[in-house]
């Protein structure tokens, strides 16, 4: 059974590519189809991702009837065509291309540290000459300052526009450019100053050459000598798919794991650099224990008698009631379901992984867990999303981007946030108001649907009545109701909110009017598995009661 998708009939082209017959979905281009079909193009400047730029010229490849080589990544299919991608004609038109593309470059690759995954130096094997027929002077082009995470080595930039791209169509802010014309032309900032973006990584993967690397890295090993581990981000209820890259068990790098359903290929600043800090002279090393009124580091043995002596003597003294346990939303669910059952072994129920939430009146009606309610992937599909106490740029940035995505195809994206908050896309409607108003503001957009919260609490239903609302509450709601596909996402600033319960009742009373998705942005990477594993203090694993 073939792994591509179907193509509907309607849709397909009979085309050749080197001799063999094949179909293809009408408009394609010719990049496309070869990527499916697992024929190889050299590229520089072409990436999936992001807009056709065309600009490389390296991905030229013959087509029948046509007098000159084309770019494959900026030519579109058609019924009939012919492909060579291995003519004399297709492979003289890359061999020239790179010939061009080293003239000024500096061939310095002992000490790139892009050498062993650079695709320049790959390409160059298979299309470069072994001699340079150049012998004038090589441009010589000065680096530019763009924070303390990227290194720069501009004379390696080849001017594939990729970063210039990717901070432009993805991260929404365009903070890298080009300036002059030809070999003269270069990439920055325009005027000195750090990239904001919390994407700016990215920038280094994008890059085909040296000119962007890691500065963290730099210098710290070469790619052959990195073993390669899967994991999961640490930072935010994403979970965005990263590898971690150690050498003799030290973490060196981290770089995105590509899961079309959950990060694409992109990766937070906040994922990609962090690692950063498992190596910091503040970082607790070693237990610690106080002794005559200093912290003394001790072996494994000692700290953990030394915790044990001190929870037995305050049960002893107080009893178990007078011990709490908190644990983090960072945690595992295998260390999370472990520190649960440790605490109700010593009769301890006053445990939990909430640390920023004061409202906990509703959590006996709580569901198993708190969920997004649909795919991280569906949010990019939706037509309208209303935001209540989220900054998704800064705190879920992966769902930040989808949400641009989504609003760049038409999506109405509206918000009710206690801080008006930058977002990197348009907002249809937004409602910014103290942390107080709120639930009032709240209720205004819940009281522009007929008979909302009819079945809800007393509260929730005096709310309602009392509210009045506005201009943009009722553009809200009819975003709302008007859209096929509709959510409304409870954030972090939400969740921390004294009233949290009447937000979220009211929450699920506009989504269920309007017929939206009830989601909810949690706080930490495993605030789902703190209630899953029992982390709680009326609630054992997997939702069981407590004894």
């Amino acid at each position: 059974m073939s792994a591509r998708p179907e193509i509907p009939a309607d849709e397909a082209v009979n085309i050749e590519i080197n001799g063999q017959p094949c179909q293809a979905r009408k408009g394609a281009m010719i990049i496309e189809v070869t990527d499916a079909l697992g024929i190889s193009v050299p590229r520089f400047c072409y990436h999936k991702k992001l807009s056709i730029a065309a600009n490389c010229r390296m991905c030229m490849v013959e087509v029948d009837k046509v007098p000159k080589p084309l770019p494959a990544c900026a030519t579109p299919v058609a019924e009939g065509m012919k492909i060579f991608t291995r003519s004399e004609i297709a492979t003289g038109g890359q061999k020239s291309v790179m010939e061009f593309l080293l003239i000024n470059h500096p061939l310095d690759c002992p000490i790139c540290d892009q050498g062993g995954e650079c695709e320049l130096q790959d390409l160059a094997v298979g299309y470069g000459r072994d001699v340079s027929r150049f012998s004038e002077g090589k441009r010589v082009v000065k680096d530019k300052y763009i924070g303390p995470l990227i290194a720069t080595d501009m004379t390696r930039c080849i001017h594939c526009t990729r970063c210039i791209r990717m901070l432009r169509e993805v991260a929404g802010k365009m903070e890298l450019g080009a300036t002059g014309r030809g070999e003269h032309m270069e990439i920055g900032t325009y005027i000195e100053n750090s990239l904001e973006s919390e994407l700016s990584g990215k920038v280094i993967d994008v890059c085909p050459v040296g000119a962007l690397t890691s500065r963290p890295f730099r210098f710290k090993a070469r790619a052959w000598e990195l073993q390669q581990h899967a994991s999961v981000a640490p930072h935010d209820c994403v979970g965005s798919n990263l590898f971690v890259h150690t050498r003799r068990g030290q973490v060196l790098r981290v770089v995105p794991r590509e899961n079309e359903d959950i990060n694409e290929v992109w990766l937070s600043d906040r994922d990609r650099f962090s690692y950063e800090g498992l190596y910091s002279e503040d970082r607790l090393q070693a237990p610690m224990v106080k002794v005559d009124g200093e912290w003394q580091a001790v072996d494994w043995e000692t700290g953990l008698q030394a915790a044990v002596d001190g929870i037995r003597a305050v049960i002893d003294v107080h009893g178990a009631e007078q011990v709490g346990v908190l644990a983090s939303p960072v945690a595992t669910l295998e260390e999370l379901s472990l520190l649960q059952a440790l605490a109700r072994g010593l009769g301890v129920n006053n445990i939990d992984h909430r640390l920023r939430q004061t409202d906990f009146s509703d959590q006996d009606k709580a569901p198993l867990c708190p969920t997004l309610g649909q795919t991280v992937a569906a949010l990019e599909g939706v037509d309208a999303a209303l935001l209540i106490g989220a900054n998704p740029r800064k705190d879920q940035p992966i769902i930040g981007h989808r949400l641009r995505k989504a609003a760049l195809d038409g999506a109405q994206i509206m918000c009710i946030n206690p801080v008006d908050y930058e977002f990197m896309f348009e907002v249809h409607a937004s409602s910014i108001v103290p942390p107080s108003q709120m639930v009032s503001a709240l209720a205004g957009v819940a009281a522009c649907f007929p008979d909302a919260g009819s079945h809800a609490t007393d509260a929730v239903q005096t709310a309602i009545a009392r509210a009045t609302p506005d201009d943009a509450q009722r553009r809200m709601a009819a975003a709302l109701k008007d859209a096929a596909v509709a959510t409304v996402l409870l954030g972090n600033a939400a969740m921390a909110h004294p009233q949290y319960s009447t937000l979220k009742a009211l929450a699920a009373v506009i989504a269920t009017a309007s017929g939206a998705t009830l989601g909810v942005l949690t706080e930490g990477s495993n605030s789902a598995g703190g209630w899953l594993a029992g982390a709680l203090p009326h609630r054992g694993p997997a939702g069981s009661a407590v004894q």
